[in-house]
């Protein structure tokens, strides 16, 4: 009667429908069933020196290209700011584009603010605090608008 089972055994195969595989959710309903997102707290400024001071880390490593497992250079993150500076030390940066502009070539303010830092960067310590000790101070925050 061994045969007789073998052959029991392929019509229950057959008979029995083949399982699908389970299908992934759909990226509507894995949004749908996401938890909703904070928004941010303003930061303080003690937190606001920890990230400036951080971000200074931060460029010293974005500075070496990281390669992906495909080989494709990965682009370095940006970082918008603002800051206040006196007008004459704003000239400055018109009259150094103008001269660039002059020699034949253009160079935009921020590749000037870059050069800058990197040259801040390449300073000792005691030319830095020389440096920053004979800057003028400035009044922290925005300036009035002068509106009338």
């Amino acid at each position: 009667m061994a045969g007789t089972d073998a052959a029991a055994d392929a019509k229950a195969a057959k008979a029995a429908p083949a399982k699908r595989p389970a299908k992934a959710p759909s990226p509507k309903a894995a949004k749908a069933g996401a938890a909703p997102v904070k928004k941010a707290a303003k930061a303080s400024p003690a937190k606001a020196a920890d990230k400036a001071a951080a971000a200074q880390q931060a460029d010293s490593k974005t500075r070496a290209v990281a390669k992906t497992e495909k080989g494709k250079a990965k682009k370095p993150r940006l970082t918008r700011d603002s800051f206040t500076m006196p007008d004459d030390e704003y000239a400055m940066l018109a009259n150094i584009k103008h001269a660039c502009l002059k020699a034949g070539f253009e160079v935009k303010k921020s590749q000037l603010l870059r050069i800058g830092i990197g040259m801040v960067h390449a300073l000792d310590m005691a030319s830095l605090r020389k440096r920053i000790d004979a800057l003028t101070p400035l009044k922290p925050g925005r300036p009035k608008s002068s509106k009338a």
